[in-house]
């Protein structure tokens, strides 16, 4: 569509998989802690507030504009009661920065994937409010997209690329692998953190930093099971759909049209084919169906007005 590309000129791309499900963190400074807050954004509300009134700023910490994390923490937010775009402030950091700048007093929240939030816990400078599998269970998280006419041009690389990403996620999936998968995402030319960082949550242990430990949470990234890998449509509507929400996209955005345009979920059921997948892993509908998110909201992909028209706190509200 243009919209993050130099000059806005669009750079056709294709999605041929969904690389995982779930765990990414919203994270609080430790400041907050007293308020209690957790899933609810709400007991955010008041001292956000009063300190916007003394003259500060509330700054919120996301990785790119309308990506997922941005999507994560505005929702989380706006269930509460929090406009995103009026009472606070939100701003772009890269994971990796995330801690350091909390534990200088730059952030008073952040959404990002792991190992931050747990590094976070772990260095004792903030806490996890929740895991952003409880705003939505099972939601999908990071794609694999390729430029579309490479994917034309080159349809064996294609699929052999996406089928050795299929491989990858389905031994990503297993316990049997997390420690080792730790060790190798621990190494300095990857997230160059202690492997303790990544392996909790990896697992479904989730330290929240508050005197909250969970174990076996279900709410460990899948990358293979609960058909994570397969690029359903109506998520990636529910992308572009929230995306209206926050006036990223017009109103008028042909929400079906675009997902046909970049998804090519054919090429993953080819794939899937031609490595022997079970048919019960293989989804039999483009669409998961209607979702429904912590607050009550449900989004069904046959009708994304209605959704919208459910949501008090929107750009266009």
């Amino acid at each position: 569509a243009g919209k993050v590309t130099q000059n806005n000129v669009p750079v056709p791309m294709s999605i041929l998989a969904r690389l995982n499900l779930d765990s990414q963190g919203i994270s609080v400074a430790k400041a907050y802690a007293e308020t209690g807050v957790g899933l609810d954004a709400s007991k955010l509300r008041d001292i956000f507030a009063a300190k916007k009134a003394a003259g500060g700023e509330v700054k919120v910490a996301m990785t790119f504009p309308g990506g997922t994390h941005d999507l994560w923490i505005r929702y989380w937010l706006a269930a509460g009661g929090i406009d995103p775009d009026k009472d606070v402030s939100t701003i772009v950091v890269p994971p990796p920065q995330m801690v350091a700048n909390m534990k200088v007093g730059n952030m008073d929240a952040f959404c990002v994937g792991e190992p931050w939030n747990e590094q976070l816990v772990n260095q004792d400078i903030g806490f996890t409010a929740c895991t952003t599998g409880e705003l939505w269970k099972g939601h999908p998280e990071k794609a694999l997209g390729l430029r579309s006419d490479w994917v034309e041009q080159n349809p064996i690389a294609a699929k052999a690329l996406l089928m050795a990403v299929m491989e990858a996620q389905m031994w990503a999936d297993s316990m049997d692998n997390k420690d080792e998968m730790s060790d190798i995402l621990g190494k300095r030319q990857w997230f160059n953190v202690p492997p303790k960082d990544v392996a909790g949550r990896l697992k479904g242990t989730i330290n929240y930093g508050n005197g909250r430990v969970v174990e076996n949470s279900g709410l460990e990234m899948k990358f293979w099971k609960d058909h994570a890998s397969y690029p359903f449509k109506s998520h990636d509507a529910w992308f572009l759909t929230e995306n209206v929400r926050w006036g990223k996209f017009a109103p008028d955005t042909d929400i079906k049209a675009l997902v046909d345009k970049v998804n090519r979920e054919d090429i993953w059921r080819e794939a899937a084919k031609e490595l022997g997948v079970a048919a019960a892993d293989i989804p039999s509908s483009a669409s998961r169906g209607p979702e429904t998110f912590f607050d009550g909201k449900v989004f069904d992909p046959d009708n994304p007005q209605a959704y919208l028209d459910s949501l008090a706190i929107k750009a266009s509200a």
